[in-house]
């Protein structure tokens, strides 16, 4: 039996998540999955990730790659910003579990999801009534669970139109909403 440390990374058994070692008691172990979450599990339920996984690539190939992506690159167009526009900052909601709740202990996957469409909900509806033109939902990269239901929830509303975040601030866990304060009837 190979020995579990803080910093290894690993993997749970009969789950898809990776994670890197943050602290052991005894035999539970928390972790910091690859998406951000906290959770813990006992040492029976991990596996020790060997190092030897990872592929280096040699010098030869990044130069490759790198004349390669050279090549095709294409000067950005920079977004004009509308007057009224420029100075409202969006208001920004981190769904990420470890913003809502100390410890995700005793919850399954389903109550988490639950939490975080709950609290999207509930900034939505009050960027509504408060006339907030939009808002950052971050929702973080992994499974695309979370995501999809975000979707899925901003869809039954008629007044908002969803778009992803901006890439650069946010790269590619966060989506965009925003809100028409006059719909047409």
């Amino acid at each position: 039996m190979n020995m579990i440390n803080v910093g290894d990374i690993v993997s749970v058994l009969d789950e898809p998540i990776t994670g890197k070692v943050i602290a052991i008691s005894g035999d539970e172990i928390t972790i910091t999955s690859d998406d951000g979450f906290e959770m813990s599990f006992m040492r029976e339920e991990l596996v020790k990730e060997e190092s030897n996984n990872f592929l280096v690539p040699t010098y030869e190939e990044v130069q490759k790659n790198l004349q390669h992506k050279e090549i095709y690159k294409k000067k950005p167009k920079r977004p004009v910003a509308k007057p009224k526009e420029r100075n409202i900052p969006a208001m920004e909601v981190d769904l990420h579990i470890h913003k809502l709740v100390k410890s995700t202990k005793g919850m399954s996957n389903h109550d988490m999801v639950t939490l975080q469409l709950d609290t999207a909900k509930r900034q939505l509806d009050f960027a509504i009534s408060k006339r907030i033109p939009n808002i950052i939902f971050i929702h973080g990269v992994g499974q695309g669970v979370l995501k999809e239901e975000l979707r899925y929830l901003f869809g039954r509303y008629d007044n908002v139109r969803i778009s992803d975040a901006d890439y650069k601030k946010y790269g590619l866990g966060a989506m965009e909403i925003y809100i028409v304060q006059n719909p047409k009837h």
